[in-house]
């Protein structure tokens, strides 16, 4: 079933009530942003989104969960759009080298690096948000690169026992440094040249350890 067919098929209750929805996490998305989680109010959110403070509270009872909500969006959204594999039969290397470039690029832009800094300022205290953000970020980001190394494996282009390691091992290679620079306020900004020598890096360690030519030379 194509995705065009599949929204004709949708109740057209169902799929107003998710047009609505999309356009209330709109506007949470612009106060959070604009407002932080402590400055952004629900009376703000339901103004900046169109709606009135009704029908806000019969999505979502509190700030903590829109901002739970619109955390869980964001994140599996990003996260789908840059660690897909189109190409499983493609080159390893060329395969992790995009996907690398594409996550850093997402996670070094300034509202990234704001919501991330604002679930880490909140979920001390609301721990579900903190939940949230890693599940449907970087954990859905991990067992999506885990699942093309198992592919991999099996094509006998890599030799690895643990794919959610190698996975895991991969993405912090390529981004921990300079994307924890860029949070903690280290870099104000950071250059495609830092993002793609760090990329690379992390490609060629990843090959070296894990690709099957170099290993059976």
């Amino acid at each position: 079933m194509t995705e065009t067919a599949a929204t004709l098929e949708t109740p057209a209750a169902e799929r107003a009530d998710n047009a609505k929805l999309r356009q209330i996490l709109d506007g949470a998305r612009k106060v959070f942003l604009a407002d932080g989680f402590d400055g952004a109010s629900m009376n703000d959110v339901a103004r900046a989104a169109g709606v009135s403070k009704g029908t806000l509270y019969v999505y979502f009872d509190s700030k903590e969960a829109l901002f739970e909500a619109l955390v869980r969006s964001e994140k599996q959204a990003q996260a789908e759009r840059h660690t897909y594999f189109d190409d499983p039969d493609s080159d390893v290397a060329a395969n992790l080298r995009r996907v690398g470039l594409s996550l850093c690029d997402m996670l070094a832009r300034p509202d990234s690096v704001a919501i991330a800094r604002m679930v880490i300022g909140v979920a001390g205290k609301f721990p579900r948000i903190g939940r949230a953000f890693y599940e449907a970020g970087p954990q859905f980001g991990k067992e999506r690169l885990a699942a093309y190394l198992v592919g991999q494996v099996a094509a006998g282009k890599l030799r690895l026992d643990d794919p959610q390691q190698a996975a895991s091992n991969f993405l912090q290679l390529a981004h921990s440094e300079i994307i924890k620079a860029r949070l903690f306020g280290m870099n104000a900004e950071i250059s495609a040249a830092d993002i793609e020598r760090s990329v690379e890096n992390a490609v060629d360690v990843f090959m070296r350890a894990y690709g099957a030519a170099r290993q059976g030379a």
